[in-house]
């Protein structure tokens, strides 16, 4: 299986750049879609392809459970981003943009949620008993 390689530094800073971008548009509400005005879009990240030709980007709603209608609303108007983001963005060639919902921060949670579980905790202090019981020399 081949490795896959890490962003280059300019596949990082063209990301950041559209990033950027992306978040004036949406914040200035230049979109002129009432439903993406309503939901709010937070953009996490900007993944470029090698040749910059594509930009994955990940985004957030700020309305919560909103994931469905936001991606819905931002494929809509996909053409209409990338010509507001074009004029902004010092490239030879606009990158075709597509959007996806971010989802580390529900992977970070769960495995929040999964630390401060009832049978982690125990498990954590049955550990901490054992080391303790160690090094007092006594076994237990």
């Amino acid at each position: 299986m081949a490795k896959r390689s890490e962003p280059s530094q300019r596949q990082l800073r063209v990301g950041e750049v559209l990033r950027h971008a992306l978040s004036q548009i949406f914040t200035r509400g230049e979109t002129n879609d009432p439903e993406l005005e309503v939901i709010g879009v937070t953009v996490l990240e900007v993944s470029m392809s090698p040749d910059l030709k594509q930009a994955l980007i990940y985004v957030r709603p700020l309305q919560l459970s909103k994931e469905t209608e936001l991606v819905a609303a931002l494929k809509r108007n996909r053409k209409y981003i990338r010509k507001l983001m074009a004029p902004q963005i010092a490239l030879k060639f606009m990158p075709d943009i597509r959007f996806q919902i971010d989802s580390a921060p529900d992977h970070a949670k769960r495995i929040d949620d999964l630390l401060h579980s009832p049978q982690v905790k125990r498990d954590l202090e049955a550990k901490s008993f054992d080391d303790m019981s160690k090094e007092d020399g006594s076994e237990g």
